[in-house]
């Protein structure tokens, strides 16, 4: 099944909140609001107004702040009309007018002769500008969907995997318990954000906290816990597999061994945890989350562990345990 494109008319009907608000109202063009956005970027036209269209970004959302409202009265006055003409020769996808700015007549006009939407905003050119690509850059970023929870625990994003019945939900259910926070369950979708973020947020916003739990069925986490223990998005950070405990296997014991997990092209750190009767999982990854935290701050358990072992056995008094009186000629 093909993508969903994204319109002109997606991006004027687009629910923002608060400093994410774009505050768009169509002024002219209407009937071309069908028309795709199919590329993350802005442009400023100054220079293919005054004529020139070498490299013009047609193809990308134009953005008229006062400079180039200044530069139309101008080509106005002068009845220099040609160069607006030519741009709407382009394929140009919408144009914004910011600052409560508006096109006069001719180029209103022209933009309905050859249905371009022109869009208005009280906002100004820069705030738009980095909200806009901010919103086209995570509406264009790579994605995929993963079945599994994403849960935050002590500030760390954690997508929790594992099979069908292996005891995910059960286990966020009692991270949620402690006070920590829900995500997403069963589908987790991730988007690449900036080449080198994931952000996980639920499928389906209207369902996206609510959670399947077996011989209970389905719970509103947001009515039973509370808006704390839920958050619409979070970066994922740790990958936790649960898996059946398998006594043929050999589990990392030292945690030496940096497991990674590669999503979207970018490498998140893994931990594999088994999981059997008298495991207490929740606690194990809480105590996972903070380790985690501690290594970003620069502390490794495991390599400290490892270099105190290493000095021990090259000190005298390793000697003498493994060099005891009986053992010297």
């Amino acid at each position: 099944m093909a993508e969903k494109q994204f319109t002109v008319l997606d991006l004027v009907d687009i629910d923002l909140k608060e400093h994410n608000s774009l505050n768009l109202r169509c002024i002219g063009g209407r009937k071309g609001l069908n028309k795709v956005i199919s590329i993350p970027d802005l442009n400023r036209p100054g220079l293919a107004l005054m004529g020139f269209y070498e490299s013009f970004g047609s193809e990308r959302v134009q953005v008229f702040g006062r400079g180039e409202v200044a530069c139309l009265a101008m080509l106005a006055k002068e009845g220099k009309m040609n160069n607006i003409r030519k741009m709407f020769e382009y394929p140009i996808p919408c144009c914004i007018f910011t600052h409560n700015l508006g096109p006069d007549r001719e180029f209103s006009a022209l933009a309905e002769e050859v249905q371009c939407p022109v869009l208005q905003t009280e906002l100004g050119t820069s705030a738009l500008s980095s909200r806009l690509l901010r919103i086209l850059l995570d509406i264009f970023a790579p994605k995929k969907s993963i079945h599994g929870v994403l849960v935050e625990v002590f500030g760390l994003g954690i997508l929790i995997l594992g099979d069908s019945g292996v005891g995910k939900s059960e286990a966020a259910l009692e991270l949620i318990e402690r006070g920590h926070r829900l995500v997403a369950d069963d589908v987790v979708e991730i988007h690449n954000v900036s080449g080198n973020i994931l952000l996980g947020a639920g499928a389906n916003k209207i369902i996206g906290h609510h959670m399947e739990i077996r011989g209970l069925g389905i719970i509103n986490v947001t009515h039973l816990f509370g808006v704390g223990a839920i958050r619409d998005r979070k970066q994922i950070q740790l990958v936790v597999t649960l898996e059946e405990w398998d006594s043929k296997k050999n589990y990392d014991r030292l945690g030496t061994d940096d497991q990674v997990m590669e999503i979207l092209g970018v490498s998140i750190p893994r931990l594999d945890i088994p999981v059997k009767p008298g495991r207490n999982i929740p606690i194990i990854i809480e105590v996972a989350a903070m380790n985690e935290r501690l290594k970003k701050m620069g502390y490794n358990s495991a390599r400290e562990f490892n270099q105190n072992i290493l000095k021990w056995i090259e000190s005298d008094t390793a000697r003498s345990v493994y060099f005891g009186q009986n053992d010297i000629i």
